[in-house]
Protein backbone atom coordinates (compact mmCIF):
# COMPACT_ATOMS: atom_id res chain seq x y z
CA UNK A 1 0.00 0.00 0.00
CA UNK A 2 1.36 3.45 -0.97
CA UNK A 3 1.51 5.94 1.65
CA UNK A 4 -0.77 8.87 1.97
CA UNK A 5 1.00 12.11 2.20
CA UNK A 6 -1.46 13.28 4.70
CA UNK A 7 -3.77 11.76 7.24
CA UNK A 8 -7.59 11.81 6.16
CA UNK A 9 -9.10 14.69 8.75
CA UNK A 10 -10.17 12.37 11.62
CA UNK A 11 -13.89 12.13 11.47
CA UNK A 12 -16.85 11.76 13.72
CA UNK A 13 -20.32 10.37 13.30
CA UNK A 14 -23.30 9.97 14.68
CA UNK A 15 -26.30 7.33 13.36
CA UNK A 16 -28.90 9.15 14.91
CA UNK A 17 -30.03 11.78 17.38
CA UNK A 18 -30.50 10.95 20.49
CA UNK A 19 -33.63 12.09 23.03
CA UNK A 20 -32.33 14.93 25.22
CA UNK A 21 -31.95 15.00 28.45
CA UNK A 22 -33.30 17.19 31.02
CA UNK A 23 -31.32 20.65 30.81
CA UNK A 24 -29.32 21.73 34.22
CA UNK A 25 -26.72 24.66 34.56
CA UNK A 26 -23.13 23.12 35.51
CA UNK A 27 -22.21 26.03 37.53
CA UNK A 28 -24.87 25.90 39.86
CA UNK A 29 -25.73 21.61 39.66
CA UNK A 30 -22.53 19.36 38.92
CA UNK A 31 -24.17 15.88 37.34
CA UNK A 32 -22.48 12.87 39.64
CA UNK A 33 -24.22 10.63 36.99
CA UNK A 34 -22.44 9.59 33.87
CA UNK A 35 -24.11 11.40 30.62
CA UNK A 36 -23.49 12.32 27.03
CA UNK A 37 -22.05 15.34 26.22
CA UNK A 38 -21.91 15.02 22.83
CA UNK A 39 -21.40 12.60 19.67
CA UNK A 40 -19.53 13.51 16.57
CA UNK A 41 -19.74 12.13 13.03
CA UNK A 42 -16.86 12.52 10.33
CA UNK A 43 -16.95 11.38 7.13
CA UNK A 44 -14.07 12.05 4.76
CA UNK A 45 -13.42 10.83 1.10
CA UNK A 46 -9.69 11.16 -0.46
CA UNK A 47 -8.34 10.71 -4.12
CA UNK A 48 -4.44 10.98 -4.67
CA UNK A 49 -2.55 10.28 -8.21
CA UNK A 50 0.91 10.92 -8.97
CA UNK A 51 3.33 8.84 -10.73
CA UNK A 52 6.00 8.06 -8.55
CA UNK A 53 4.58 4.58 -7.11
CA UNK A 54 7.19 3.67 -4.33
CA UNK A 55 5.73 -0.08 -5.34
CA UNK A 56 7.29 -0.23 -8.85
CA UNK A 57 10.40 1.54 -7.89
CA UNK A 58 9.71 5.11 -7.98
CA UNK A 59 7.54 4.95 -11.50
CA UNK A 60 4.14 4.32 -12.18
CA UNK A 61 0.66 5.34 -10.96
CA UNK A 62 0.09 6.73 -7.52
CA UNK A 63 -3.64 6.38 -7.53
CA UNK A 64 -5.53 6.03 -4.50
CA UNK A 65 -9.04 6.49 -3.13
CA UNK A 66 -9.79 6.21 0.37
CA UNK A 67 -13.50 6.51 2.12
CA UNK A 68 -13.05 6.95 5.82
CA UNK A 69 -15.74 6.93 8.86
CA UNK A 70 -15.95 7.55 12.65
CA UNK A 71 -18.09 8.11 15.12
CA UNK A 72 -17.00 9.37 18.90
CA UNK A 73 -19.06 9.30 21.51
CA UNK A 74 -17.98 11.72 24.83
CA UNK A 75 -18.99 11.51 28.03
CA UNK A 76 -18.60 12.95 31.57
CA UNK A 77 -19.61 13.37 35.38
CA UNK A 78 -18.46 14.69 38.49
CA UNK A 79 -17.20 12.35 41.49
CA UNK A 80 -17.65 13.41 45.56
CA UNK A 81 -15.05 15.46 45.44
CA UNK A 82 -16.51 17.47 42.36
CA UNK A 83 -13.22 16.42 39.95
CA UNK A 84 -14.49 16.44 36.32
CA UNK A 85 -14.59 12.63 34.79
CA UNK A 86 -14.83 12.67 30.99
CA UNK A 87 -14.68 9.57 29.27
CA UNK A 88 -14.13 9.45 25.03
CA UNK A 89 -14.79 6.30 22.71
CA UNK A 90 -14.39 6.29 19.13
CA UNK A 91 -14.60 3.73 16.13
CA UNK A 92 -13.37 4.37 12.83
CA UNK A 93 -13.58 2.75 9.57
CA UNK A 94 -11.52 3.27 6.49
CA UNK A 95 -12.01 1.51 3.02
CA UNK A 96 -9.22 2.07 0.20
CA UNK A 97 -8.04 0.92 -3.18
CA UNK A 98 -4.78 1.54 -4.76
CA UNK A 99 -3.89 1.16 -8.23
CA UNK A 100 0.25 0.32 -7.44
CA UNK A 101 -0.23 -1.78 -4.00
CA UNK A 102 -1.69 -4.34 -6.64
CA UNK A 103 1.72 -4.22 -8.31
CA UNK A 104 3.17 -6.81 -5.88
CA UNK A 105 1.65 -9.39 -7.45
CA UNK A 106 2.69 -8.60 -10.95
CA UNK A 107 1.91 -11.84 -12.37
CA UNK A 108 -2.08 -12.23 -10.90
CA UNK A 109 -4.90 -10.97 -11.82
CA UNK A 110 -5.88 -9.51 -8.52
CA UNK A 111 -4.28 -8.83 -5.02
CA UNK A 112 -5.41 -9.12 -1.03
CA UNK A 113 -3.63 -5.41 -0.84
CA UNK A 114 -5.24 -3.75 -4.00
CA UNK A 115 -8.06 -2.91 -1.50
CA UNK A 116 -8.30 -2.83 2.05
CA UNK A 117 -10.44 -2.24 4.95
CA UNK A 118 -9.05 -0.35 8.12
CA UNK A 119 -10.37 -0.72 11.31
CA UNK A 120 -9.31 1.46 14.32
CA UNK A 121 -11.05 1.69 17.83
CA UNK A 122 -9.46 3.96 20.56
CA UNK A 123 -10.78 4.94 24.54
CA UNK A 124 -9.62 7.51 26.33
CA UNK A 125 -10.52 8.78 30.16
CA UNK A 126 -9.15 11.89 31.90
CA UNK A 127 -9.53 13.87 35.41
CA UNK A 128 -9.86 17.41 35.69
CA UNK A 129 -9.73 19.10 39.50
CA UNK A 130 -10.69 22.64 38.43
CA UNK A 131 -9.47 23.93 42.15
CA UNK A 132 -6.05 22.73 41.38
CA UNK A 133 -6.03 23.16 37.77
CA UNK A 134 -4.53 20.01 36.67
CA UNK A 135 -5.96 17.40 34.15
CA UNK A 136 -4.17 14.15 34.01
CA UNK A 137 -5.60 11.08 31.17
CA UNK A 138 -5.10 7.84 29.81
CA UNK A 139 -5.90 6.51 26.37
CA UNK A 140 -5.77 3.04 24.77
CA UNK A 141 -6.47 2.45 20.58
CA UNK A 142 -5.77 -0.08 18.07
CA UNK A 143 -5.75 -0.54 14.59
CA UNK A 144 -6.52 -3.59 12.06
CA UNK A 145 -5.44 -3.89 8.26
CA UNK A 146 -4.41 -6.57 6.07
CA UNK A 147 -0.54 -6.62 6.38
CA UNK A 148 -0.13 -5.06 10.10
CA UNK A 149 -2.05 -4.84 13.57
CA UNK A 150 -1.35 -1.78 16.20
CA UNK A 151 -1.97 -1.37 19.75
CA UNK A 152 -1.39 2.48 21.34
CA UNK A 153 -1.28 3.59 24.86
CA UNK A 154 -0.57 6.70 26.82
CA UNK A 155 -0.86 9.46 29.18
CA UNK A 156 -1.06 13.02 29.75
CA UNK A 157 -0.97 15.44 32.16
CA UNK A 158 -1.96 19.75 31.95
CA UNK A 159 -1.34 22.02 34.50
CA UNK A 160 -3.12 25.62 34.37
CA UNK A 161 -2.67 28.44 36.05
CA UNK A 162 -4.94 30.66 38.30
CA UNK A 163 -5.46 33.51 36.39
CA UNK A 164 -5.65 30.86 33.40
CA UNK A 165 -3.83 32.77 31.12
CA UNK A 166 -0.71 29.74 30.94
CA UNK A 167 -1.66 26.33 30.78
CA UNK A 168 1.28 23.38 30.07
CA UNK A 169 0.39 20.21 29.01
CA UNK A 170 2.86 17.14 28.78
CA UNK A 171 2.24 14.02 26.83
CA UNK A 172 3.59 10.82 26.23
CA UNK A 173 2.68 7.82 23.55
CA UNK A 174 3.53 4.46 22.63
CA UNK A 175 2.58 2.57 19.37
CA UNK A 176 3.57 -1.18 18.79
CA UNK A 177 3.16 -2.50 15.65
CA UNK A 178 3.04 -5.88 13.80
CA UNK A 179 3.71 -5.58 10.39
CA UNK A 180 3.81 -8.91 7.63
CA UNK A 181 7.05 -8.33 5.45
CA UNK A 182 5.43 -8.85 1.94
CA UNK A 183 8.25 -8.83 -0.61
CA UNK A 184 7.33 -8.66 -4.10
CA UNK A 185 6.21 -11.81 -5.93
CA UNK A 186 9.42 -11.93 -7.51
CA UNK A 187 11.55 -11.62 -4.80
CA UNK A 188 10.29 -14.17 -2.38
CA UNK A 189 12.10 -16.86 -1.86
CA UNK A 190 11.26 -19.95 -4.48
CA UNK A 191 8.14 -21.92 -3.84
CA UNK A 192 7.03 -18.80 -1.32
CA UNK A 193 4.46 -17.43 -3.31
CA UNK A 194 1.17 -17.91 -0.85
CA UNK A 195 -0.72 -14.88 -0.18
CA UNK A 196 -1.39 -15.52 3.30
CA UNK A 197 1.00 -16.93 4.89
CA UNK A 198 3.78 -14.44 5.39
CA UNK A 199 6.74 -14.07 8.52
CA UNK A 200 5.54 -11.08 10.52
CA UNK A 201 8.02 -7.81 12.52
CA UNK A 202 7.56 -5.72 15.01
CA UNK A 203 7.64 -2.15 14.76
CA UNK A 204 7.71 0.49 17.83
CA UNK A 205 6.88 4.02 18.18
CA UNK A 206 7.72 6.40 20.88
CA UNK A 207 6.85 9.72 21.40
CA UNK A 208 6.69 12.59 23.74
CA UNK A 209 4.59 16.33 23.48
CA UNK A 210 5.75 18.84 25.39
CA UNK A 211 3.43 21.89 25.20
CA UNK A 212 3.15 25.62 26.72
CA UNK A 213 -0.01 28.14 25.87
CA UNK A 214 0.08 31.56 26.44
CA UNK A 215 -2.18 34.04 26.72
CA UNK A 216 -0.31 37.45 25.79
CA UNK A 217 -3.09 39.48 25.84
CA UNK A 218 -6.77 39.73 24.73
CA UNK A 219 -5.87 39.56 21.32
CA UNK A 220 -2.82 36.79 20.70
CA UNK A 221 -2.40 33.72 22.30
CA UNK A 222 1.04 31.72 21.88
CA UNK A 223 1.57 27.87 22.00
CA UNK A 224 4.76 26.45 22.04
CA UNK A 225 5.12 22.93 21.09
CA UNK A 226 7.94 19.82 20.88
CA UNK A 227 6.72 16.44 19.77
CA UNK A 228 9.97 14.22 19.62
CA UNK A 229 9.72 11.04 18.04
CA UNK A 230 11.69 7.69 18.41
CA UNK A 231 10.89 4.42 16.45
CA UNK A 232 12.63 1.16 16.04
CA UNK A 233 12.10 -2.55 14.13
CA UNK A 234 11.12 -2.63 10.40
CA UNK A 235 11.04 0.72 9.00
CA UNK A 236 11.15 -0.18 5.25
CA UNK A 237 8.03 -1.36 3.95
CA UNK A 238 9.73 -4.35 1.96
CA UNK A 239 7.02 -4.68 -0.62
CA UNK A 240 8.63 -1.94 -2.48
CA UNK A 241 11.32 -2.38 -5.17
CA UNK A 242 14.08 -0.62 -5.46
CA UNK A 243 16.43 -0.74 -8.88
CA UNK A 244 20.13 0.17 -9.04
CA UNK A 245 22.71 1.08 -12.01
CA UNK A 246 23.33 -1.82 -13.13
CA UNK A 247 19.90 -2.87 -13.39
CA UNK A 248 19.40 -5.45 -11.12
CA UNK A 249 16.17 -5.09 -8.07
CA UNK A 250 16.01 -5.46 -4.25
CA UNK A 251 13.35 -4.54 -0.99
CA UNK A 252 13.68 -1.63 0.04
CA UNK A 253 15.74 -1.44 3.31
CA UNK A 254 15.92 1.30 5.47
CA UNK A 255 17.84 1.26 8.95
CA UNK A 256 16.02 -0.20 12.16
CA UNK A 257 15.55 3.00 13.99
CA UNK A 258 14.80 6.65 13.13
CA UNK A 259 14.64 9.86 15.57
CA UNK A 260 12.22 12.74 14.57
CA UNK A 261 12.53 16.18 16.36
CA UNK A 262 9.90 18.61 15.60
CA UNK A 263 9.14 22.26 17.69
CA UNK A 264 6.58 24.33 16.36
CA UNK A 265 4.76 27.77 17.48
CA UNK A 266 1.47 28.95 16.77
CA UNK A 267 0.04 32.26 17.25
CA UNK A 268 -3.96 33.13 17.08
CA UNK A 269 -4.81 36.58 16.85
CA UNK A 270 -8.04 38.14 17.22
CA UNK A 271 -8.57 41.16 15.11
CA UNK A 272 -12.06 41.61 16.03
CA UNK A 273 -15.56 39.49 16.52
CA UNK A 274 -15.45 38.90 12.89
CA UNK A 275 -11.93 38.13 11.96
CA UNK A 276 -9.20 35.91 13.94
CA UNK A 277 -5.86 35.12 12.53
CA UNK A 278 -4.43 31.53 13.14
CA UNK A 279 -0.81 31.03 12.06
CA UNK A 280 1.64 27.73 12.95
CA UNK A 281 5.45 27.34 11.90
CA UNK A 282 7.45 24.02 12.88
CA UNK A 283 10.70 22.72 11.89
CA UNK A 284 11.49 19.31 11.68
CA UNK A 285 14.30 16.92 11.55
CA UNK A 286 15.62 13.55 11.86
CA UNK A 287 18.79 11.38 11.53
CA UNK A 288 17.89 10.16 8.42
CA UNK A 289 18.56 13.03 6.61
CA UNK A 290 15.39 14.89 6.43
CA UNK A 291 14.66 18.41 7.16
CA UNK A 292 10.99 20.41 6.80
CA UNK A 293 9.74 23.29 7.66
CA UNK A 294 5.90 24.16 7.64
CA UNK A 295 4.01 26.90 7.60
CA UNK A 296 -0.45 27.47 8.19
CA UNK A 297 -2.03 29.90 7.80
CA UNK A 298 -6.14 29.82 8.25
CA UNK A 299 -8.52 32.86 8.63
CA UNK A 300 -11.89 31.77 10.17
CA UNK A 301 -14.24 34.96 9.37
CA UNK A 302 -18.04 35.12 10.61
CA UNK A 303 -20.19 35.58 8.53
CA UNK A 304 -23.42 35.98 10.82
CA UNK A 305 -23.03 34.90 14.77
CA UNK A 306 -23.82 31.24 13.58
CA UNK A 307 -21.95 31.18 10.05
CA UNK A 308 -18.74 30.76 9.38
CA UNK A 309 -16.02 29.82 6.30
CA UNK A 310 -12.24 29.02 7.40
CA UNK A 311 -10.03 29.63 4.28
CA UNK A 312 -6.50 27.97 4.83
CA UNK A 313 -3.44 27.40 3.27
CA UNK A 314 -0.10 25.66 4.30
CA UNK A 315 3.30 25.54 2.56
CA UNK A 316 5.51 22.44 3.10
CA UNK A 317 9.52 22.12 2.23
CA UNK A 318 12.00 19.11 3.35
CA UNK A 319 15.24 17.49 2.00
CA UNK A 320 15.44 14.30 0.21
CA UNK A 321 16.92 11.26 2.96
CA UNK A 322 20.79 9.78 3.11
CA UNK A 323 18.93 6.96 1.57
CA UNK A 324 16.75 8.23 -1.29
CA UNK A 325 17.69 7.64 -5.11
CA UNK A 326 15.12 7.90 -8.40
CA UNK A 327 14.25 4.68 -10.17
CA UNK A 328 17.45 2.63 -11.55
CA UNK A 329 19.96 5.54 -9.64
CA UNK A 330 20.73 3.41 -6.27
CA UNK A 331 24.59 1.62 -6.16
CA UNK A 332 24.75 -1.91 -5.32
CA UNK A 333 27.41 -0.87 -2.69
CA UNK A 334 24.49 1.05 -0.49
CA UNK A 335 23.90 -0.59 2.43
CA UNK A 336 20.41 1.63 2.78
CA UNK A 337 18.17 2.53 -0.35
CA UNK A 338 14.63 3.43 -1.33
CA UNK A 339 12.84 5.08 -3.85
CA UNK A 340 9.60 6.05 -2.08
CA UNK A 341 8.98 9.79 -3.13
CA UNK A 342 7.76 10.72 0.81
CA UNK A 343 11.55 10.64 1.57
CA UNK A 344 12.39 12.76 -1.55
CA UNK A 345 13.16 16.66 -2.28
CA UNK A 346 9.95 18.22 -2.62
CA UNK A 347 7.61 20.73 -1.62
CA UNK A 348 3.95 20.98 -0.98
CA UNK A 349 0.60 23.29 -1.44
CA UNK A 350 -2.34 22.44 0.44
CA UNK A 351 -5.13 24.86 0.59
CA UNK A 352 -8.84 24.94 0.57
CA UNK A 353 -11.51 26.13 2.97
CA UNK A 354 -14.54 24.95 4.97
CA UNK A 355 -17.66 25.89 6.01
CA UNK A 356 -19.20 25.93 9.63
CA UNK A 357 -23.26 25.99 10.68
CA UNK A 358 -23.87 26.52 14.58
CA UNK A 359 -27.46 27.90 15.16
CA UNK A 360 -28.28 28.28 19.25
CA UNK A 361 -31.40 26.17 18.48
CA UNK A 362 -30.15 23.61 16.71
CA UNK A 363 -29.65 23.01 12.33
CA UNK A 364 -33.01 21.75 10.80
CA UNK A 365 -35.43 21.75 13.41
CA UNK A 366 -33.12 19.14 15.67
CA UNK A 367 -31.98 20.82 18.32
CA UNK A 368 -29.62 18.24 19.86
CA UNK A 369 -27.61 18.48 16.21
CA UNK A 370 -25.63 21.66 16.99
CA UNK A 371 -23.01 21.86 13.97
CA UNK A 372 -22.63 21.15 10.66
CA UNK A 373 -19.31 21.73 8.91
CA UNK A 374 -17.95 20.75 5.51
CA UNK A 375 -14.19 21.25 4.30
CA UNK A 376 -12.47 20.79 1.09
CA UNK A 377 -9.12 21.17 0.64
CA UNK A 378 -6.74 20.47 -2.62
CA UNK A 379 -3.04 19.10 -2.11
CA UNK A 380 -0.35 19.79 -5.03
CA UNK A 381 3.06 18.37 -4.94
CA UNK A 382 6.44 19.62 -6.49
CA UNK A 383 6.91 16.13 -7.97
CA UNK A 384 3.72 16.02 -9.30
CA UNK A 385 1.81 14.06 -6.93
CA UNK A 386 -2.03 15.80 -6.42
CA UNK A 387 -4.67 15.37 -4.55
CA UNK A 388 -8.41 16.66 -2.92
CA UNK A 389 -9.93 15.99 0.23
CA UNK A 390 -13.65 16.43 1.65
CA UNK A 391 -15.13 16.03 4.71
CA UNK A 392 -18.33 16.63 6.24
CA UNK A 393 -18.35 17.29 10.37
CA UNK A 394 -21.78 16.63 12.32
CA UNK A 395 -21.87 17.22 15.93
CA UNK A 396 -24.79 16.20 18.26
CA UNK A 397 -25.54 17.36 21.97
Amino acid sequence: MIRIPFTIICMYLSMAAFSQSKQENDSVYKRKKLHVDEINFVSGYYHQDGNNSAVTGGVGSETLTDLGNTIELKLSKYDKKYRKHDLSFELGVDHYTSASSDKIYPHTLSSASESDTRIYPSASWSIQNEKKGTTAGVNASFSHEFDYTSFGIGASFTKTSKNHNTEFTGKLQAYFDTWKVIYPIELRPQGNFGQNDYPSSPRDSYSTSLSLVQVINRRLQILLIAEPTYQNGLLATKYQRVYFTNGSEQAENLPGNRYKIPVGIRANYFLNDRFIIRSFYRYYSDNWGVKAHTIDLELPIKITPFISVSPFYRFYQQTSADYFAPYGEHNVSEEFFTSDYDLSKFNSNFFGSGIRLAPPNGLFGMKNWSVLELRYGHYKRSNGLHSDIVSLHLKFK
